[in-house]
């Protein structure tokens, strides 16, 4: 898969959506492991006999930008013009849906005409599963396990473990630089507790270098079939 501008296109055929054939309304796309924000072009054309204009756009997300050709709105028949998205990947990883809502000439507020979703798979070079780890309240504080892989090809070592000081960590290495394995276990479980737990990495990768975990203490689950009304 290319870097960043390699698109999966999930429909080989235009898509038409009120007035504007777009070639696709869904994208895969892949970034790049550094990359700080992903640009992604949905194209389209307005193939009606009467103008379309594009009144509003919505990504519902401030990490997500839209741009329809420079400014330009209306379209004759017969025009182009591309929507624009880029994503601010932040410390996005793995995989990450983005969509927005358009809307055309008299589409009603609650109902836009066209609905474009990218999903971008950011690489994960330090996994971790589970990512939460939890105990009753009044259960055995009983050591658990975090299991910690670097992504394929990479070489990355774990400098530091730091939690609460009412969960005691072990950092075992399977494999120095590949495979950890992280034993978490709460001193007490007599009360409701959260830590969060912070692995310091020497990631070349600046918003990988420090990856989160958490352990809690809480309540058992209440049964929905067992539950009183």
């Amino acid at each position: 898969m290319k870097p960043l501008t390699a698109l999966l296109l999930l429909f080989p055929a235009l898509v038409h959506a009120a007035g504007l054939e777009f070639k696709e309304l869904i994208v895969n796309q892949a970034a790049a492991v550094d990359a700080t924000i992903v640009t992604t072009d949905f194209p389209f054309t307005n193939t009606t006999d009467k103008p379309v204009t594009i009144t509003k756009s919505d990504p519902g997300c401030t990490c997500l930008k839209v741009e329809v050709s420079g400014g330009k709105l209306s379209y004759q028949p017969g025009e182009s013009g591309v929507v624009r998205t880029t994503f601010d990947v932040g410390n996005s990883t793995g995989d990450v849906e983005k969509g927005v809502a358009i809307w055309l000439d008299d589409d009603p507020k609650t109902k836009p005409s066209v609905f474009l979703k990218v999903n971008f798979h950011i690489p994960v070079l330090v996994a971790m599963e589970p990512k939460t780890l939890s105990w009753t309240i009044g259960g055995e504080a009983e050591p658990k396990t975090i299991h910690i892989k670097i992504a394929e090809g990479s070489t990355i070592n774990i400098l530091d473990v730091k939690a609460k000081d009412t969960f005691k960590t072990e950092l075992k290495t399977i494999d120095k630089g590949h495979e950890y394995e992280l034993l978490v276990t709460p001193k007490s479980t007599a009360g409701p507790d959260l830590g969060v737990i912070r692995i310091e990495t020497d990631s070349r990768v600046a918003k990988q270098k420090t990856q989160q975990a958490f352990a809690v203490v809480r309540k058992p689950a209440v049964n929905a079939q067992t539950a009183k009304p």
